[in-house]
């Protein structure tokens, strides 16, 4: 029987492989609760040694399951069949930021917000923003196509790939795309490759769109008396002609979470709504006021304004410790980030208290107002315990099937991976189903990478 983590040490550097029982636990999983253990970890240094590792793989058919930094809520870099954990984290340099262009090209292992920081030393901007930023890398962004609060203004994660090299299951590598802002030479194939969750190939070097940075930047954060009045201002906002950067709600009992866990920076009421705005400093003062004006007609308890860098990121402390909140609780807390039309916010919020009331378990609701994509976290208690796990599947169950229904996505940022498996073949057709299988079998017909996801 073949030693894999000797044979890999054959053509990798002996530090690039381990097998250490620690090393392979680090390695188990991501933010959700299932784990495997792989069988020996490789840390890719070079797109040269990626490729090696893929082609010895792919010949003796060893799963390989590529990982950034396992930030990711959904299981999705879970060596399901164990076989090779594949880190980019090593491949973390930031390898031009090009003024005139108004790009930069990254290595995967790049963590999101250090990029982010440094296109803003040089007066630019990049925009997706996912709550993990100082933790997440941009390979992982890019396998779930991953947003945050500022997508509802600027887009999610493909709308800044211009360009891709990526490694294909037998070892090839491919180019696609380019440093052009605008490129419509054949197939979208980076959007082929973005959100594809390390299934159709390993990402070893990203070409990203920056923007100007915005000059000025302001905020609201206003109490409403419930969630489902914050749901119905965020129609308002829209109708009346505005759109933020960011426009988020939170329910009762993320409020009261929040309130144990974080104290007196929590305002009253049993809804929250907090928006931000950027451009000019005049524009953005001027459409500051019209704003605050319109949410306290809108039944706001408590509207606070800020300006300036500072003064927003303190309004933003609060709806960034939420998730924190409500871990605290000592609940589990199952993230579910699902996504409906916009004119269905209310709906949702509504369905989301009826299968509080039906199941006993609390549903706690805060997230992206602006685009519909809401993280619906149903709160349970013992839910190691077979009926309880039971229990709140009948209720995912529904939550899935309404969400589908109305036309909407079972996930909105976070990607299938492992947690929603099972609700995959209901969340698309048969034909759909048929075509992401026929792509996959074309890019990795011997299907070694990461195997046991929603394609299985």
């Amino acid at each position: 029987m073949m030693n894999l983590a000797a044979s890999l040490r054959e053509f990798l550097p002996a530090d690039s492989v381990g097998d250490a029982p620690a090393v392979l636990q680090a390695h188990d999983g991501d933010k959700w609760f299932a784990h495997r253990l792989p069988d020996v970890v490789v840390w890719a240094g070079s797109t040269a040694e990626v490729s090696a590792t893929l082609r010895f793989a792919n010949e003796h058919r060893f799963p390989v399951t590529a990982r950034g930094a396992g930030y990711g809520y959904v299981g999705g870099v879970v060596p399901e069949r164990g076989g090779i954990a594949l880190s980019v984290a090593r491949l973390n340099r930031i390898l031009e930021i090009h003024d005139r262009d108004f790009i930069a090209v990254v290595e995967p292992g790049v963590i999101t917000g250090d990029l982010q920081s440094a296109v803003r030393a040089r007066g630019m901007f990049y925009p997706p923003d996912p709550a993990s930023l100082k933790h997440c890398t941009l390979g992982g962004n890019i396998a779930t196509n991953a947003g945050g609060p500022r997508c509802l203004k600027y887009g999610v994660t493909r709308h800044y790939v211009l360009g891709l090299e990526v490694v294909l299951a037998d070892g090839r590598v491919v180019e696609v795309g380019g440093r052009a802002h605008k490129n419509k030479t054949g197939f979208d194939l980076i959007g082929m490759f973005v959100g594809s969750e390390g299934m159709l190939g390993v990402v070893t070097r990203a070409t990203l769109r920056l923007l100007p940075h915005p000059p000025a930047r302001a905020a609201i954060s206003a109490a409403m008396p419930t969630i489902r009045d914050a749901a119905a201002a965020v129609q308002s906002i829209f109708s009346a002609g505005h759109l933020p950067a960011a426009l988020e709600i939170a329910d009762k009992f993320t409020l009261a979470a929040a309130r144990a866990h974080l104290g007196e920076m929590v305002p009253a009421g049993d809804g929250h709504l907090l928006l931000e705005l950027d451009g000019h400093a005049g524009a953005i003062r001027a459409e500051l006021a019209d704003l605050a004006a319109l949410i306290e007609r809108s039944g706001s308890t408590d509207v606070k304004t800020a300006f300036g860098d500072a003064d927003v990121e303190a309004l933003w402390a609060l709806r960034r410790g939420f998730s924190e909140s409500l871990k605290a609780s000592g609940l589990t807390k199952l993230n579910e980030d699902v996504t409906v039309p916009r004119g269905r916010l209310v709906d949702l919020m509504d369905f989301a208290a009826g299968l509080q009331a039906k199941y006993g378990d609390a549903v706690a609701c805060f997230g992206h107002a602006g685009d519909g994509n809401i993280h619906v976290n149903i709160m349970a208690a013992d839910y190691e315990a077979p009926e309880v796990r039971a229990r709140v599947d009948r209720a995912l169950d529904e939550l899935f099937r309404q969400v589908i229904a109305w036309g909407g996505a079972i996930t909105g940022e976070h990607g299938i991976g492992l947690a929603k498996k099972r609700w995959w073949p209901e969340a698309v057709s048969a034909e759909n189903f048929a075509l992401h299988r026929r792509v996959k079998a074309a890019l990795d017909p011997h299907g070694i990478l990461n195997p046991g996801k929603f394609l299985d």
